[in-house]
Parts: structure tokens; sequence; C-alpha cells
């Protein structure tokens, strides 16, 4: 079983009166998208902030590109997508659920919605008291079989940047009494900090992606019968340099990370079961 990862894309709205500005948006972002979906993979993953402010336009717009390739893709929702609506009426726009789970021959795929509703001055995370009981119900449920938890926001003091004020789910949420109930192996995956990060806790592996347009790549999970691989892919495009450097100069919201990518250990690794399991 194979997914297909990003981080936070951050599709925006333009000003037309800023010359370039369209022209590079529109080829940085359907570039980047063909690369990522055009890749094999039984599933293809956003870990939130897929836009930049969540408008109508910029939530219709994106998904109108990802909707011309026929894949599986799913959103764990971001703060920012969730700034200039509400959460219903993105979700009307995206069709996706707001939390859900699926499970496979595999794998067991719990995707959480850690986002804020129109709160401009709180973009840290948060997960009310229903979706926290759901989510305690699908880690026991799901038994001895790999789970894998995506989300928007990292649990607090776990990736990079996780420790900082706004960096993470609220530290008064205590994630780890759900995630210790765990048996064997787990994965939680996110986004929001912008930048790449691996820590292992527990029986637990968290892996954080930074934004697209600071880090040009994505992620490949790989769920094989003895581990679990994760590999980095970088998508090396000439007119994703060319362009970026334009839009993020003049972007609202989103301020540039020239070390998103850290070190090669914050992008790859591989879980094995066995000894993911021994270390709970």
């Amino acid at each position: 079983m194979r997914l297909v990862l990003m981080g936070d894309l951050h599709y925006h709205e333009i000003d037309e009166t800023i010359p370039g500005w369209l022209e590079a948006r529109d080829d940085f972002y359907r570039i980047f998208l063909d690369r990522f979906l055009e890749l094999e993979g039984d599933a293809h993953i956003s870990l939130g902030d897929l836009t930049n402010y969540g408008a109508s336009s910029e939530l219709q717009e994106v998904y109108e590109m990802i909707r011309q390739h026929d894949r599986t893709f799913y959103h764990a929702l971001g703060n920012h997508d969730l700034y200039a609506q509400t959460r219903m009426e993105v979700l009307q726009i995206t069709g996706q659920a707001r939390y859900h789970a699926v499970v496979t021959d595999r794998a067991v795929l719990a995707f959480l919605d850690t986002a804020k509703e129109m709160d401009f001055e709180d973009w840290g995370g948060w997960i009310d008291a229903e979706q926290l009981q759901w989510f305690e119900e699908v880690v026991k449920a799901s038994g001895t079989k790999p789970l894998l938890v995506f989300a928007h926001h990292p649990v607090y003091n776990t990736t990079t940047n996780s420790e900082k004020e706004k960096g993470s789910i609220h530290p008064s949420i205590d994630m780890w009494n759900i995630l210790n109930q765990k048996e064997g192996v787990g994965i939680y995956f996110n986004g929001h900090t912008h930048v790449d990060s691996i820590v292992k806790q527990n029986n637990w592996t968290f892996v954080q992606l930074s934004a697209c347009l600071d880090q040009h790549g994505l992620r490949i999970v790989d769920i094989e019968q003895e581990e679990i691989r994760i590999s980095a892919m970088d998508i090396t495009d000439v007119a994703l340099a060319e362009n970026v450097g334009t839009l993020y100069n003049h972007m609202k919201h989103f301020r540039h990370n020239p070390n998103a990518r850290g070190i090669e250990s914050d992008r790859e690794c591989n879980v094995p079961f066995q000894l993911a399991a021994k270390q709970k």
C-alpha cells in the first residue's frame, strides 16, 4: 500500500495589478499538483492549509486542479483553510468529511480535524470532546494493525517547534492519554510549523512536513509486510524555483522559512513493526 503526502500548500488569491503574480502562481501550483498527483498511490493526502485563507475562490480553484486527476484525495483541515468561512461551508465545497477513518487490509488511516473556525488570533490546534472520544475508539479498535494518523497540527512537544505557543494541538488536551492505548505501530503525520521533522516517542513516530512553497517536496509512505518506509521526494522543476519568490514575497499570512528542510534524518525513516511494538 502506498500513500503520497504533501504539507502546507497555501494556494492563494492574488492581486492582478502586481505584474507576473498571476502567471507565477498558476505555473507553480499547476506543476506542483501535477507532480503530486501523477505519482501512483492508493491515496493522496494533504495535511492541511491546502489554501492560504479558505476563501471560496481558493478552495474551488485548487479542487478543480485536483479533480482533473482520477485520484483518491484526502484533505485534513488546517487553520488557514478555515479563516474566511465556516467549517460547514468549507466542507460543502471540498466534499470531505470533517474527521473519519479508513480501514484497509494493511493499516487503519485516521484523519483528524484540529483547526479552529475563523479564529485569526489563535492559529493553534484544538480537538473537541466528541472527536477525542471517536479517536480513542479508533485507536482501540485498530488493535495491532498499524495506525496512521493525519492531522494539520502536531501533538504538543513532539516534532520541531511543536512546543511553541500556537505550534501544536493545545497542550491542555492530553493526546498521550489516547495515543498510549495503541498496540504496536503508530505514526502521526502533520504540517503547520513549516519545517521537516521526524521524532520517535514510545511506540509512536511523528512525521512533520514543511510547506510546499519553502521545500518543494513530498513524502511517499509504503506500508509493507514488516515495516513502513517513509521516503522523501524532491520536485526539481526549474519553474518552481523561478516562480516561488514572486509568490511568498507578495502573499499575506505566509512567511518564508529558508530552513524548512532540516537535516536528512528529518525527512526519511523506516518503522519496523516488531521494533515499534517493543518500544511501548
